[in-house]
């Protein structure tokens, strides 16, 4: 029996990298972005490569419970694996950044993913099986000044992901939280303020191979997942100087990678 596999951001990145595994594993695929002509891109690929059944849905996963239409959508098609994967960084001290913006990212980080997770879960549950991928970030084990929603968020995802995995013992259900460093995706570029130039190589993977990373891990059932040993470390270093040592540490990196 096919099983069906949602991912949210599956348009480019990490999100189109487990969508190719998934769809290499002969999952049947639910694809949610907000750019409907790489959706339609990836949906065309994977169909053609792969011979599964891909369905895209256009969603803005900032908006207000968003999370009950796409189930709507799919007719609450019974999910076997899903992958929260859909976000966004921004640049800027709290004081003089976007609220509208950085109010859809907390949609988008927490509300959509704490309300999609929640929806799914109970069918998962029900039939005792069922995994849970939500892409956290190394961002989610420090403070982040000038980018402090961004970093914040993720650490709720991390904290979160951990806790209901603890919940879900002994039900068939796993929830893993990947938590990366610097990936080469479309994020470096769009949360720089000189949108031209990706300042940030030091430490950098793939796209490709931290999904590899992730999707194994999820397969496992890893309730936290670091790729690469430097970033194993750097996960740590809470241990080892203050969180307000920290935090100026953030912030002195912050501003030589991402400003002009």
């Amino acid at each position: 029996m096919t099983k069906t596999a949602l991912v949210t951001g599956a348009a480019s990145g990490l999100g189109y990298e487990l969508a190719t595994l998934l769809a290499k594993d002969s999952f049947k695929l639910i694809l949610v972005d907000i750019d409907a002509e790489s959706l339609a891109n990836v949906k065309a690929e994977l169909e053609m490569k792969f011979s599964v059944e891909v369905v895209t849905l256009v969603k803005d996963l900032g908006i207000k419970n968003i999370a009950e239409a796409i189930l709507h959508d799919i007719k609450n098609e019974p999910i076997d694996v899903l992958i929260n994967n859909a976000g966004f960084g921004l640049f800027g001290s709290f004081v003089d950044t976007d609220w509208e913006r950085e109010s859809e990212m907390l949609h988008v980080h927490i509300l959509t993913t704490t309300h999609l997770t929640k929806l799914v879960l109970e069918g998962m549950v029900k039939r005792g099986s069922g995994k849970i991928l939500n892409i956290s970030s190394l961002a989610a084990f420090q403070p982040g000044p000038l980018m402090a929603i961004y970093y914040a968020s993720k650490g709720y995802m991390l904290s979160f992901s951990e806790a209901i995995s603890n919940e879900l013992n002994g039900t068939g259900v796993t929830v893993t939280a990947l938590c990366p460093g610097p990936t080469e995706t479309g994020f470096q570029k769009t949360v720089s303020a000189d949108a031209n130039t990706n300042k940030i190589t030091f430490n950098m993977a793939s796209a490709k191979s931290v999904a590899a990373y992730g999707y194994k891990s999820m397969k496992k059932g890893k309730i936290v997942a670091i790729p690469g040993i430097l970033n194993k470390f750097l996960a740590t270093i809470h241990r080892f100087v203050s969180r307000a040592m920290a935090a100026k540490i953030v912030r002195n990196i912050q501003e030589k990678n991402r400003n002009k």
